[in-house]
C-alpha cells in the first residue's frame, strides 16, 4: 500500500477531483506517488510541521521538487517568493539554485520568517543568499527592479493572486518564469460550478496567462496545481 508522508497525507481530499470511479483512485494512487516520487528530508519536514503549527499554508512535496527542477533548469540567480510561510518552497528552489543565487522573500507575518530564518540556519543557507522583507506585497513587489528576476513565486493569499501575478510579470526577465502554487485550489478550479470570491480569483489568473501572447503557459497538477508561465 502505497504511505504518504504524515505532515501532508491530509492534503488529499475527495474534492480534489470532479469524477469517481476506478479513474478517479488510478488518478489519486497516480497523483500520490508523484508526490512521494523525491521524498522530503528531516529539514523540508521539520519546516513543514512548523507551518502547520502557525496555520499557514506551505507547497506540497510534487510542487516543491518541480520549482526545484524549474530553478536548476533556469540556473535562477535571481528569485521572488511572495508568500514566504515557514520556508518551504524556499527550500526547495534554493536547492534548485546556483550556489549564488539569491532569494527574496516577502511575507507580512514576522513570525512566518522567523521560522523560515529557523529552516534556513539548518539546512546551512548562507545569510547572503537570502533577503527576507517583512511587509505587504502590494507594497513591496512595486519597489523591485522590472526585468531583473529569473523566477517569481506567487503562493500567498489566493483572493489576491490577480494584483499579485500583475506585479511578477513585470518583474520577470525574458525567458523567466512565473510560478502560482495552489492553481487548482482544492480541485475547485475545475469544477465550473464553483463560482465562489476565492475559486473565481485563481481561475482568473489562469485565463489570463492563457491568453497573453507574452506568454507560453501550462498548468502541472503537482501538489494544489501549479501554474507556470514562461515570459516570452
Amino acid at each position: 500500500m502505497l504511505r504518504l508522508p504524515v505532515p501532508w497525507r491530509s492534503a488529499i481530499s475527495p474534492d480534489m477531483s470532479t469524477s469517481a470511479g476506478p479513474h478517479h483512485d488510478h488518478r489519486t494512487a497516480s497523483w500520490a506517488y508523484a508526490e512521494s516520487f523525491v521524498p522530503e528530508d528531516e529539514v523540508l519536514l521539520r519546516a513543514r510541521e512548523r507551518a502547520a503549527e502557525l496555520g499557514c499554508p506551505a507547497v506540497l512535496p510534487g510542487a516543491g521538487a518541480l520549482l526545484r527542477v524549474v530553478a536548476a533548469a533556469l540556473g535562477a540567480r535571481a528569485v521572488v517568493e511572495v508568500g514566504t510561510g515557514t520556508g518551504v518552497a524556499s527550500l526547495w528552489m534554493l536547492r534548485g539554485m546556483p550556489a549564488d543565487g539569491v532569494l527574496t522573500t516577502i511575507d507580512v507575518e514576522l513570525e512566518h520568517q522567523r521560522a523560515a530564518k529557523q529552516a534556513f540556519a539548518e539546512e546551512g543557507v548562507p545569510p547572503a543568499r537570502t533577503r527576507t522583507i517583512p511587509g505587504r506585497p502590494s507594497d513591496v513587489l512595486p519597489r523591485l527592479t522590472d526585468g531583473a528576476y529569473d523566477l517569481v513565486l506567487v503562493a500567498a493569499d489566493p483572493h489576491a493572486y490577480p494584483e499579485y501575478v500583475a506585479e511578477a510579470l513585470r518583474l520577470l526577465r525574458p525567458g523567466g518564469v512565473l510560478a502560482v502554487d495552489g492553481a487548482l485550489h482544492g480541485g475547485r478550479v475545475a469544477d465550473p460550478a464553483r463560482r465562489d470570491e476565492l475559486t473565481t480569483a485563481v481561475r482568473e489568473v489562469g485565463r489570463v496567462l492563457r491568453s497573453d501572447e507574452r506568454l507560453v503557459p501550462a498548468l502541472v497538477p503537482s501538489g494544489d496545481g501549479l501554474l507556470l508561465a514562461v515570459r516570452r
